[in-house]
């Protein structure tokens, strides 16, 4: 049987570049070598993509930080790449430019050649890889893709937008208000005096399109904020402030599918600080996750329906993990926000859901490239022209 070649896209231009490189380590541990022919394209931190000479070997965002400080060379040695915005027989150009000699040797052509691919497999996290922009690549190449489309991208890693679509959808959300950071620096007062009264505190500022919990602080109160929101507006121009639930407990579920998802077990998530910040996520190591979740049945179920509902809302396709806050002093429920690529390590939350359901990594990774194949072979069958 003809191995299916995948190529494996991962690092990207975001804060997340490192846990990506955890996740795409991950994926190539467990591509069946039988079946698959992994191919690894690294996309560096300033946008330009590579044909890798090896792919990435660490577990954990922390020990790729590590490497990256005692052998950032080798990580990223290879040859450059481009995706043609366009269908073709090649779904890769290799670019080889030939060293220069003397200084009016670096305009010498350089030399194309084309590798084709069956699916692209992008463990991107964050802006320029989760948000919609990678995607609308794939469906300009005509590529199949492993995961959410461009709708579904760019709505889940907006929080701001995401929120206004789950309300619509009546699922249970926090309240929040949006602060651009150009209105904050003119009108702080006003927005200070509009959180106050809307909200109270605590609250949560976030940078609305990021994830892995970067730029995200807990204001308890009025002097934090200032610092809060400065924080989120490093990250972006456009900034969430939400009521903090109270005494809330961290719950996620996994879902996997297309126009029939199915959802796993519920988790819960014990940070090892006041919330599940970047550091509790990837590197003290002291947070510790219990699956399944330690809640009724019933709460169970409704999280695993709310899940899917959030699924559905966005469009979703392939995978997500949807987060939620249940709060111990009222017993109510929260969609907190949905992951259309959340952390892929075999240790991240995603994979332990699943395995907790009866799906193991190696499985998990089959079926996210079939459900790849299967969107793509419907969309096929559209018609592109009206005559």
């Amino acid at each position: 049987m003809k191995r299916l070649r995948v190529g494996v896209l991962y690092g990207g231009r975001s804060g997340e570049h490192e846990v990506s490189l955890a996740s795409a380590a991950a994926v190539f541990a467990n591509l069946d070598r039988q079946r698959y022919e992994p191919i690894a394209i690294r996309i560096e931190k300033d946008g330009r993509w590579v044909l890798a000479d090896r792919p990435p070997s660490a577990a954990s965002a922390a020990e790729v930080i590590e490497q990256m400080k005692n052998d950032a060379a080798r990580l990223r040695a290879g040859r450059d790449v481009l995706l043609p915005p366009r269908p073709g027989d090649d779904t890769l150009v290799l670019v080889d430019r030939p060293p220069a000699r003397r200084l009016e040797d670096t305009d010498a052509p350089a030399t194309l050649t084309g590798l084709a691919l069956d699916v692209m497999f992008p463990v991107l996290h964050g802006p320029y890889g989760e948000d919609g922009t990678i995607q609308g690549l794939f469906e300009l190449a005509n590529v199949p893709y492993v995961g959410c489309g461009v709708l579904a991208s760019s709505v889940g890693m907006d929080k701001a937008v995401m929120r206004t679509l789950f309300r619509a959808r009546h699922l249970p959300v926090a309240d929040w208000i949006v602060v651009m950071r150009r209105d904050w620096r003119v009108s702080r007062e006003r927005i200070r005096a509009e959180v106050e009264r809307t909200l109270g505190y605590p609250v949560f500022v976030k940078p609305a399109n990021l994830g892995s919990s970067v730029g995200i602080s807990k204001a308890h109160e009025a002097s934090e904020l200032a610092q809060a929101v400065e924080l989120a507006a490093e990250f972006d121009r456009k900034v969430v402030i939400e009521r903090a639930v109270p005494e809330a407990r961290e719950i996620e579920c996994a879902v996997l599918g297309n126009d029939a998802p199915e959802a796993s077990v519920p988790g819960e998530v014990i940070p090892s600080r006041e919330f599940y910040d970047y550091e509790a996520k990837y590197i003290d190591g002291a947070s510790r996750v219990e699956i399944p979740a330690a809640i009724d049945a019933a709460t169970a179920v409704r999280v695993q329906q709310q899940a899917i509902t959030a699924f559905e809302a966005i469009d979703g396709a392939g995978l997500a993990r949807v987060d939620f806050l249940l709060s111990r002093k009222t017993g109510d429920l929260f969609v907190n926000e949905i992951n259309t690529m959340p952390g892929f390590t075999t240790i991240s939350m995603f994979a332990k859901l699943w395995a907790a359901s009866g799906v193991d990594y190696p499985t998990l990774v089959d079926r996210l490239i079939a459900l790849a194949l299967d969107r793509h072979a419907a969309k096929q069958e559209l018609k592109t022209s009206a005559f």
